[in-house]
């Protein structure tokens, strides 16, 4: 397989794992700590009245989708290993910050979610998928 082809192969393949993941861990965590009664997550005051213990499942489901994003990709990948772990940490960045414009989420969750969740798990997935 062309070079070219297979790079982009891996970033398409490395979106859709890292995705599956995410979304794994967000179900996974709604079904063992379910919302309270009545919470309207899309207001700015329901969000804000959540303890931490809800911050947790969503913090690592973006941590951990884009830890397995960017492994994924910079194993597949015929050349770039480490630039395109940091595409696909800077592709799941953007549907962050996509959500923190939907979510009003404390300030402090996605100060926290859009410095440590993307980027840094980028560049450690490709750091590990190049120790193989």
């Amino acid at each position: 397989m062309h070079p070219i082809l297979r790079n982009i192969l891996a970033v398409v393949v490395g979106f859709i794992v890292g995705s599956i993941i995410n979304m794994g861990i967000i179900n996974l965590n709604m079904s063992m700590l379910p919302l309270p009664k009545g919470l309207d997550i899309l207001s700015g005051d329901g969000m804000k009245l959540l303890p931490l213990k809800y911050f947790i499942g969503p913090f690592l489901a973006h941590a951990v989708g884009t830890l397995v994003g960017a492994y994924t990709t910079a194993r597949i990948a015929a050349s770039h290993h480490q630039k395109l772990s940091f595409f696909m940490g800077g592709l799941f960045l953007a549907g962050g910050i996509a959500a923190a414009n939907m979510i009003p989420a404390p300030t402090w969750f996605v100060v926290l979610d859009l410095v440590a969740a993307y980027i840094p798990m980028a560049w450690l997935g490709g750091k590990l998928a190049n120790r193989n």
